[in-house]
């Protein structure tokens, strides 16, 4: 595939947020439900985590249900004091990015300014083209098709000429169905059939890209 464009996840992609940045920011999604719908926590909790099963983000179900002002609550869940403490990430990425061939470009369900500080932290910002939050999706999170047309329009991009690299195999089956090839990061994961190339981990990316170019 000539000229193709790397559509790269942030969390748990390119960095492993589930050891300290996601407990954190679940939290404070659970205490934003608290104060603001008035619930207990394990209520809080459990709605915080239906939404985000049903709709692919907890903030869209509080947006579509409850009137949820979605850059009020962004602000409110992404506060993190010490963030580059938190940080897990291999620093041999910075190389596999260099020699990477193909425009690069960071499409994340996260608030973009947390998006740039994170890829700021890791020394890695200068080998991404773009960085999509979810403000630049108008609030659409993935897996939702609209979130990849928007991108896809923005960037005049043809979804044939895309590589999707992803932890979640329900943003890569839609991938897939646009026309995007699609490869998988994470252990222990099984390769659904809408999965072109899955891998343990994003430093085995440069030396594997051949089987999706």
């Amino acid at each position: 595939m000539t000229h193709a464009t790397w559509l790269f996840d942030l969390d748990n992609t390119l960095h492993n947020a589930s050891a300290h940045i996601f407990p954190h920011i679940n939290a404070a999604m659970t205490r934003y439900l608290e104060h603001y719908l008035t619930l207990p926590r394990d209520e809080a909790n459990a709605l915080r985590m239906h939404y985000w099963g049903r709709y692919g983000a907890t903030l869209l179900g509080l947006v579509r249900h409850h009137g949820t002002d979605p850059r009020h609550f962004l602000a409110e869940t992404h506060r993190f004091e010490k963030l580059h403490e938190m940080m897990v990430f291999d620093r041999a990425l910075g190389s596999m990015l260099t020699h990477l061939p193909g425009r690069k470009i960071v499409f994340s369900n996260g608030p973009r300014r947390y998006v740039d500080a994170v890829l700021d932290i890791m020394g890695i910002r200068r080998h991404f083209v773009a960085t999509y939050g979810i403000e630049q999706l108008h609030f659409h999170p993935k897996p939702a098709a609209r979130a990849f047309r928007l991108l896809l329009d923005n960037e005049n991009l043809e979804a044939r000429r895309c590589i999707l690299v992803e932890d979640s195999v329900e943003n890569l089956r839609t991938a897939k169905r646009l026309g995007m090839k699609t490869v998988l990061i994470g252990r222990g994961l099984r390769q659904p059939p809408y999965v072109d190339l899955k891998l343990r981990s994003i430093l085995a990316l440069r030396r594997s890209a051949g089987r999706v170019l």
